[in-house]
């Protein structure tokens, strides 16, 4: 009988880590609590590392035939001014790849057609792992959405309301345990109960996918103000995702959240008031943006491996937490693949992986410091000075330092990457 696997999270760490551990060989069950895979949510850019991770897994031809390549846009400041260019041809001739714009829903489709059918179980919510005698895991399950603000499996708009009286379900044992239960995770706290947990940016962003294509001319674009930015990305249909994040006291929502935008980025470039009236109201998404700030002692507790938000949530200001949740599930199934020795395998996932992570996620949050929440009358032109002074070639430099990995070569993956 072969090992098994079950993971927590169908989101995109969760099912990049089920594809990855069924390549290895591994029976894999997956339990989201949503009741279903309704796939709310967004756009999303991924970097050439989140690229090549899903070159390893066997889906990166189908996310690049889906998703749209970033060549054109950069920074700008609200006038329309330019303070950074991209390049994204240079990015591709270093990389072997241009970073992707895709929806997340599509994502989320084709990560999941990857898998058997009934590998994912909705509806089902892991409250607490057991280490049994022999080295294996009891996972603790109850039917329904138990009330856990981790497992956001499906990018859910909100959390789905508590369901009054939740039952068990029967409980599953496992070789390993995959922790990709979002930046809330409910077994990351049982794990490690003296971690702080997860704090609060002290910006939120707003964000949606207009609903009608529009004649953009980049692929990507960021607007810094102050303690501001409003950014889209691109489609391969002609429709795009916006987002606009805001220093703001946490948990302030707006009756009318469009509203608000269109009065915040009045005055604006184009194609920011094109964006926001290309959007339905009931389509705006909002959510406050927590990061991990104090790192984990450990990716790893017995035969429970953390991946993606529930391991090293971080800031957006990168474009890195699903990369690096990527990562996670390749390196994690490599160190796996071909041994007998499960834990030895766990300590140099968490070997190979911590220091990464949490330097990517320390590098993210100060970018957001000296990017989107800088507010300073005096330090904002400060800024935008020294990025216009910046020699040619010093974007494409800072994206390569977080983007240049390479996945593991194995067995498994040898002939993905080949």
């Amino acid at each position: 009988m072969g090992r098994n696997a079950v993971v927590v999270g169908a989101g995109i760490g969760g099912l990049a880590a089920a594809i990855g551990l069924r390549r290895t060989g591994w029976e894999v069950t997956v339990v989201d609590r949503s009741p279903t895979l309704d796939d709310a949510g967004a756009g999303i850019s991924l970097a050439a590392n989140g690229i090549r991770a899903l070159d390893a897994l066997g889906v990166g031809a189908a996310v690049r035939a889906a998703g749209r390549g970033q060549y054109t846009g950069g920074t700008r400041t609200p006038n329309g001014s330019w303070l950074a260019r991209m390049d994204g041809a240079a990015l591709e001739r270093a990389l072997g790849s241009p970073i992707v714009g895709i929806p997340r829903a599509e994502l989320h489709r084709l990560l999941r057609s990857a898998l058997a059918p009934g590998t994912v179980r909705t509806g089902v919510t892991a409250t607490a792992t057991e280490p049994l005698p022999d080295g294996r895991v009891r996972v603790t399950l109850t039917a329904g959405d138990a009330g856990d603000p981790g497992t956001t499996g499906a990018a859910r708009a909100e959390a789905a309301p508590v369901e009054a009286g939740p039952v068990r379900a029967d409980p599953l044992e496992a070789d390993l345990v995959v922790a990709a239960d979002g930046i809330g995770s409910r077994l990351r706290t049982a794990l490690f109960p003296g971690h702080p947990g997860p704090a609060y940016s002290g910006s939120t962003v707003l964000r949606a996918v207009t609903d009608r294509p529009l004649d953009l001319r980049t692929d990507f674009e960021i607007t810094w103000g102050h303690g501001a930015e409003f950014g889209h990305i691109a489609f391969t249909d002609g429709r795009a995702e916006w987002h606009a994040v805001l220093n703001s006291p946490a948990g302030l929502r707006h009756p009318d959240p469009l509203a608000v935008l269109r009065r915040r980025f009045a005055g604006w470039h184009e194609p920011i008031p094109a964006l926001l009236a290309a959007t339905r109201p009931e389509d705006v998404l909002h959510h406050d943006i927590a990061e991990l700030v104090a790192p984990l002692p450990s990716y790893v507790r017995g035969r429970v491996a953390l991946l993606g938000d529930a391991a090293h949530a971080m800031t957006p200001n990168l474009g890195q937490g699903a990369c690096q949740a990527l990562e996670d599930a390749v390196v994690l199934a490599a160190e796996l693949d071909g041994t007998a020795d499960v834990d030895a395998a766990l300590a140099r996932y968490d070997a190979v992986r911590r220091p990464r992570a949490t330097a990517v996620a320390a590098a993210a949050r100060q970018a957001g410091r000296m990017g989107q929440r800088l507010a300073h009358p005096l330090a904002v032109p400060l800024r935008n000075t020294l990025l216009r002074l910046a020699p040619s070639g010093t974007a494409v430099r800072m994206i390569l330092r977080h983007t240049s990995w390479t996945p593991p070569l194995t067995r498994s993956f040898a002939a993905e990457q080949a």
